[in-house]
C-alpha cells in the first residue's frame, strides 16, 4: 500500500494525517512518522501497515481519553469503561478494547492526568459540600470505581460530621413546629438518607435541643 499524502493535522498539534492510495486516512503522531520513516509516496509492506494501524488506533484512544478527562475528572475505572463502551449506534464497534483502554490509562497516569487518589479527595469534598455524610460518600466512591485503599484518606480530610449535621438541622428545622416529634423524625430521616450514622444524628438532635433551650 502506498502513501499518497502525508501532512500535519491543521486541528491537533503533533498529529499527522497519513492518506493511503485506497482512500484510507490514518491519524498518527510524530513518533510514528519518525519511527517508520514515513513520507508521501512511500510503499508500505503488510507488516508496516499493521504496525502503523495499531499505532494510529492507540493514538485515537489516547486522544479520546484526554478529551474525556478534559471534560471532567474521572476514575481510572470510569475512563476505561467509557473508552470500551459500546456506541448507541447499532453495529458500531467500541472505540477501544480493554487492553487498549488500559494502556491509554497507564500512559495518562504516568503523565499525571489520571490519579485515583486525588480523584477520591475531589469526590469526597464535592459530596461533603452538598451535605452528604460518610456512608453516602463511600457509596459514591464505590459507584465511581475508586479503589478502597483511597477512601479513608479522602474521608479523613473532611470536616467532622457534627458540623455538617448541625448546619443541616439549623436549616431544616428553622420555622418547623418543634413541639411535633415528626419534625425531628423527618430531619433525622433526611440525614440518614444523606449517609450520616444514627449515633451522630442523635447527638446532633441533642445539641440542637440544647441550643434551643439556651435561647429561652
Amino acid at each position: 500500500m502506498r502513501i499518497s499524502k502525508l501532512a500535519p493535522s491543521q486541528h491537533i498539534t503533533g498529529r499527522w494525517l497519513c492518506h493511503l492510495e485506497d482512500g484510507t486516512i490514518l491519524r498518527i503522531t510524530e513518533n510514528e512518522v519518525v519511527a517508520f520513516g514515513l513520507c508521501s509516496g512511500l510503499e508500505l509492506t503488510q507488516g508496516q501497515m499493521e504496525e502503523i494501524t495499531r499505532a494510529a488506533k492507540a493514538a485515537a484512544v489516547r486522544d479520546k481519553a484526554v478529551e474525556l478527562l478534559s471534560a471532567r475528572p474521572l476514575s481510572r475505572k470510569e475512563l476505561v469503561d467509557k473508552l470500551t463502551a459500546r456506541p448507541r449506534q447499532k453495529g458500531k464497534e467500541p472505540l477501544a478494547d480493554r487492553e487498549s483502554a488500559e494502556a491509554a490509562a497507564d500512559r495518562l497516569e504516568e503523565l499525571g492526568y489520571l490519579n485515583d487518589q486525588a480523584y477520591a479527595h475531589t469526590v469526597a469534598e464535592h459530596y461533603a459540600a452538598k451535605g452528604c455524610g460518610p456512608s453516602r460518600i463511600r457509596e459514591e466512591l464505590y459507584r465511581r470505581g475508586v479503589p478502597r485503599e483511597y477512601w479513608d484518606e479522602a474521608l479523613e480530610g473532611l470536616d467532622a460530621p457534627d458540623e455538617a449535621i448541625d448546619a443541616f438541622l439549623q436549616k431544616k428545622l428553622r420555622g418547623a413546629d418543634l413541639t411535633d416529634p415528626k419534625s425531628y423524625k423527618r430531619a433525622a430521616d433526611a440525614l440518614a438518607r444523606r449517609g450520616f450514622r444514627w449515633e451522630d444524628i442523635k447527638d446532633g438532635l441533642r445539641r440542637y435541643g440544647g441550643a434551643m433551650e439556651e435561647d429561652y
